[in-house]
């Protein structure tokens, strides 16, 4: 069955899709419906291991938290950890399969397509509804052809698409209008609103943009969601953590923040700790 699912994607990566999906799901579960995440793949060094020793994204975790359900890695089928600038190891179903170079995952990628969608309909089945999240950018036209995540997956899934921007760096309606104008006509039709994520000062002032770009793509902004500092774990090594100290404490601590760092969350009991200051250092300046 189709039309049991919403799909979140974003003009890019740490736009807040895996933090607004968990919203979603949360509040779908305080209305009574039985609701799972999904991410057909997810590059992310955080790992989680479920009951059975399988390995699956984070964000996925915290999602499934929010939808009151056990981690299974049925919501998250690939997951992606480099081990380079150019190689990741590549987890199907929770175990490891190989380290691949970009090119040789890209000819590997079809192999993964029905086994993605075997999987979703699986969870799908299981629930009331999905709410997907999508992976960094749906209009990554060098990538569109070996797509797995994006608009693929939307298609695959029958699912409506949410567009996330984020203000807070800038650039935002031109974020927005770029990756809707660079998709082909029948994925444009495919995205029903448009969210702007991050957001600090008066709406009132943003107000003639979103008329402007309402305009511009015939399609409605649905939500202005406000800056909010939620310390939640983090997918990814995209994190604001690395670049600020956290505590004010007398006891303080420098973790060494490697090239490659996974499951940095492990330190974020650390900075639960009132009497203790944390912070990432790149360089020996920073101790």
């Amino acid at each position: 069955m189709r039309g049991k699912s919403l799909m979140f994607q974003g003009t890019g990566s740490s736009v807040g899709k895996s933090l607004l999906c968990a919203a979603v799901l949360r509040i779908m579960k305080q209305d009574g419906y039985s609701v799972a995440p999904f991410k057909a793949q997810n590059m992310a060094l955080n790992s989680y291991a479920t009951s059975e020793g399988l390995e699956m994204g984070r964000a996925q975790v915290t999602q499934a938290e929010a939808a009151m359900i056990e981690p299974s890695v049925k919501m998250n089928p690939v997951l992606l950890k480099p081990t380079s600038d150019r190689r990741s190891q590549v987890i199907v179903g929770g175990k490891p399969v190989g380290t691949m170079s970009a090119m040789e995952y890209e000819a590997y990628k079809p192999q993964l397509r029905e086994d993605i969608r075997r999987i979703y309909d699986e969870l799908e089945s299981t629930v009331d509804a999905v709410v997907i999240e999508g992976a960094g950018s749906p209009a990554e036209i060098n990538l569109h052809d070996g797509d797995i995540v994006n608009m693929s997956m939307a298609k695959a899934a029958d699912a409506p698409v949410i567009l996330i921007g984020d203000i807070n760096p800038g650039g935002v309606f031109a974020s927005l209008y770029g990756t809707v104008k660079l998709l082909p006509e029948d994925e444009q039709e495919r995205i029903k609103g448009i969210v702007i994520n991050k957001f600090r000062g008066d709406v009132k002032i943003l107000e003639p943009g979103l008329r402007m770009l309402e305009e511009l793509l015939h399609i409605p902004v649905i939500g202005v969601i406000p800056w909010m500092d939620i310390d939640i774990e983090d997918e990814d090594s995209v994190t604001e953590r690395f670049d600020r100290q956290t505590g004010s404490g007398p006891i303080q601590v420098a973790i060494v923040h490697l090239p490659h760092i996974s499951n940095f969350t492990d330190f974020n009991i650390l900075s639960a700790e009132r009497s203790v200051s944390v912070r990432y250092v790149k360089r020996v300046s920073g101790l």
